[in-house]
């Protein structure tokens, strides 16, 4: 596809008046006559068994309409909340929407409970009386692999979900012939989503026609729908699912939670909608975890500096159930275990193991970042041992940008890439030399704030999947307006404006004209909702496809009214006219008119009406790349780290929109910032969820974080006809790993081995670092 005037330019964001002048509308918004509201009372134990629960004098309270138990749920519904595409041999634990015969991880809900106000269901929570009988707690998952170690879910007989290993090459022989092996134990920190929205839900049963409506804070309505029709035993065409705004999501709002559930049993009880609104407090205990992961590696190199071999062990925290993907977000790390290097030889181990903790699930990047993680880190742990500069290890390792498409030794497909290219930007951009030079000048100097560089270079696997299809419907109306329906259902990235361009251009219509329809099950067919990056390479060709058999179909219509063959029409600027006769001209009104309403003459095949729906299905993923540069200053005295500045070179493929990709590429740059230097999810031995609120979960803000220097590199996919690859979590997997070894870089002037370093590097945990040194050295 031609990038011309309208893909490819910083369009402002269509949905952005109407939200920041509070016009818009979220879930907790929608108001229908007649509505009560739901409270759920959760668990304050990681592991107990439920021996009593009394709601009587709960029931007593006024306004309080009724209560709902785990048993009594597991008796109401079909199935129980679904995990999708289980893998081999996996030992599944069923789960239901609230805890059936004991609760398994602090912020589990117990009872449920409806009432006319929010304050009247909330109070009813203290008047309920449940008698636990606490149980030993598994909180690590290395320890809950171990023989009599608390089981949590008994029948199952083991905590060890699943197992997976794999290899490619000879891993014997390369460390047989290395001339050095590094190894390490790496820790994906546990991380909060922590959306601006919290997760709410509106359900409304309406027994006449035996419909279900419910609007819910969901990054995917269809997938949705078709979980509460299975759990209720409803059509899915009486089952109706809107997404309206949604303030956020980062992979939580992916999952089916118990509340949707809750809400619409209780809905169909009453006869009333029923409407919940997540606490931020219940959000942290009660929504998914992000990452969660321990990794060992160890790797084989050659005195050049090139990795001839890994071996790699994970075990992934998968909390006490599986959500939706909850067990397959891991196996996104061996998939991705080359990363954008030629390493011939790997051998891996994964365990996914439950834990007494929240579950785990998709969280911006999902499985990417911690394999980004793990060989960013090993890298630079190379060039240290040889004593090498980090960028030039990388260059002598890199997949050269004339082998694509590439097969890695995992044997994942890349579809294009220049990664040395990207790096000498990025290090061109940092002016990487005159950093190199001024830290050693500040060491020479002894100031009492070290300089940290740290690069990172990454590729990620985006536009999910070739076996996932999605869905786009356009529509010219009679009066020549344009709607598009989409299966995508985005939560802040921007569709409606990037794919309104991408219509406006094909159709050659003001951007005005067009109105895009996402999130409402009853108006689109299907459609796998947004997730992995997949909304532009996937949904976006869908939405181009869509368009292109419109505007054939208009061409020929137009044709037969110019009285002249379709090859000579011309479809530009909102009209329809013959290239070297200017005033035969018809415009997109009269031409829709006439779609509706043919004139004589035309095929006896033309269909009235400018539909098109199409469903495309992607050949193959897509694989972003990039490369950053972090700048830290570490405190001698205090440990205190600083970024002082990031540089970020990222290849999304051809940019629909520069601003909406920038955009994206800040957010997850703060998102990965966050993880290295200031987030993390802390559990006690007995499971008490420690940071359960914003005073003791350190989210950073603006005044924390530098302005990101970023450059482009544009390399497109054969994938699809945009050429696009997806960039809504490249930022978030590049930044971690060049934050944190910048913070090791700073580090080891101070004589701390690079291996020490673990995030979240707090202060607290960089001091201790310095200390341990400087005892070494006395």
């Amino acid at each position: 596809m031609v990038i011309t005037k309208l893909v490819g330019a910083r369009v402002k964001r269509k949905e952005d008046p109407r939200l920041i002048t509070g016009r818009g509308t979220y879930t907790d918004d929608v108001r229908l006559t007649g509505t009560v509201y739901m409270a759920v009372l959760r668990s304050p134990y990681a592991h107990a068994r439920i021996r009593k629960i009394d709601v009587s004098k709960a029931l007593s309270q006024p306004g309080v309409l009724a209560i709902l138990t785990g048993e009594e749920v597991k008796q109401m519904v079909r199935a129980p909340i679904p995990a999708l595409a289980p893998l081999p041999g996996m030992k599944m634990a069923q789960r239901f929407p609230l805890a059936v015969g004991k609760v398994t991880h602090v912020g589990e809900g117990v009872v449920a409970v409806v009432a006319e106000t929010r304050y009247q269901a909330r109070d009813a929570l203290d008047l309920i009386e449940v008698e636990y009988e606490p149980l030993p707690a598994a909180v690590d998952p290395e320890k809950a692999m171990e023989k009599g170690a608390p089981l949590i879910h008994e029948h199952l007989g083991t905590n060890l979900a699943y197992s997976a290993k794999g290899s490619a090459g000879d891993v014997e022989e390369a460390f047989r012939r290395a001339a050095g092996t590094v190894k390490a134990r790496w820790v994906e920190q546990r991380l909060i989503p922590m959306a601006m929205e919290t997760r709410a839900v509106v359900a409304h049963y309406e027994a006449g026609p035996g419909a279900l409506t419910v609007w819910n804070t969901t990054q995917n309505p269809h997938v949705l729908r078709s979980a509460l029709a299975g759990m209720l035993g409803l059509p899915e065409n009486r089952v109706r699912v809107i997404a309206p705004d949604v303030g956020g999501g980062f992979g939580s709002k992916i999952d089916v939670y118990p509340e949707e559930v809750l809400a619409a049993l209780f809905s169909m009880r009453l006869g009333r909608p029923v409407q919940w609104a997540e606490e931020r407090t219940e959000n942290f205990a009660a929504t998914i975890h992000g990452r969660g992961q321990v990794q060992e590696v160890e790797a084989a190199y050659d005195k050049d500096g090139v990795v001839l071999g890994l071996r790699v062990r994970i075990w992934a925290d998968l909390g006490a159930y599986c959500q939706l993907f909850t067990h397959v977000i891991p196996t996104l790390t061996p998939t991705m275990l080359n990363g954008p290097y030629r390493i011939p030889n790997l051998a891996w181990e994964l365990y996914g193991v439950y834990t007494n903790k929240t579950p785990t699930d998709a969280y911006r990047g999902a499985g990417r970042p911690e394999a980004t993680y793990l060989l960013e880190r090993t890298i630079d742990l190379v060039a240290y041992r040889l004593g090498m500069d980090p960028a030039e290890v990388r260059r002598r390792n890199f997949i050269p940008k004339d082998a694509f498409p590439y097969k890695t030794a995992v044997g994942t497909v890349y579809d294009s890439g220049d990664y040395e290219g990207a790096l000498n930007k990025a290090l061109a951009l940092a002016d990487y030399q005159r950093l190199r030079r001024e830290q050693q000048e500040r060491l020479r100097r002894g100031e009492g704030k070290v300089l940290g560089i740290g690069l990172s270079t990454y590729v990620e696997i985006c536009g999910f999947a070739p076996n996932m299809p999605e869905n786009a419907t356009l529509r010219v109306e009679p009066g020549g307006t344009v709607t598009l329906f989409t299966g995508t259902s985005p939560h802040g990235q921007g569709d409606a404006t990037a794919f309104a361009q991408i219509v406006a251009e094909v159709l050659g219509v003001p951007l005005e004209d067009i109105t895009v329809v996402h999130g409402d099950t009853l108006a689109i067919p299907q459609g796998l909702g947004t997730l992995g990056s997949r909304s532009m390479a996937v949904g976006g060709t869908a939405v181009y496809q869509a368009a292109q058999r419109v505007r054939e179909k208009a061409i020929t219509l137009a044709a037969h009214l110019l009285k002249v063959p379709p090859d000579k029409v011309t479809c530009a600027g909102g009209s329809f006219f013959v290239e070297d006769i200017p005033d035969r001209r018809l415009s997109w009104k009269e031409v829709a008119e006439k779609a509706y309403n043919p004139p004589p003459g035309l095929p006896p095949d033309f269909e009235p009406g400018l539909v098109a729906t199409v469903y495309f299905k992607p050949p193959n993923f897509t694989f972003p790349f990039g490369a950053h540069v972090a700048v830290v200053e570490v405190d001698r005295e205090t440990g205190d780290v600083r970024l002082v500045n990031f540089y970020g070179v990222d290849d999304c493929g051809h940019r629909i929109n520069p601003t909406l990709v920038e955009g994206q590429i800040h957010g997850g740059i703060a998102q990965g910032v966050a993880q290295a230097l200031y987030e993390e999810v802390i559990y006690d031995e007995s499971g008490q969820l420690l940071t359960n609120n914003l005073m003791n979960y350190a989210v950073p803000t603006t005044t924390m974080l530098p302005p990101f220097t970023l450059e482009a590199s544009v390399t497109p996919t054969p994938v699809n006809p945009l050429g696009a690859k997806g960039v809504g979590e490249s930022g978030t997997i590049g930044a971690t790993p060049a934050v944190v070894n910048a913070v090791a870089d700073a580090l080891r002037h101070l004589g701390v081995d690079p291996a020490e370093v673990q995030m979240a590097a707090t202060p607290e945990r960089v001091w201790r670092l310095i200390r341990k040194a400087e005892g070494r050295r006395r």
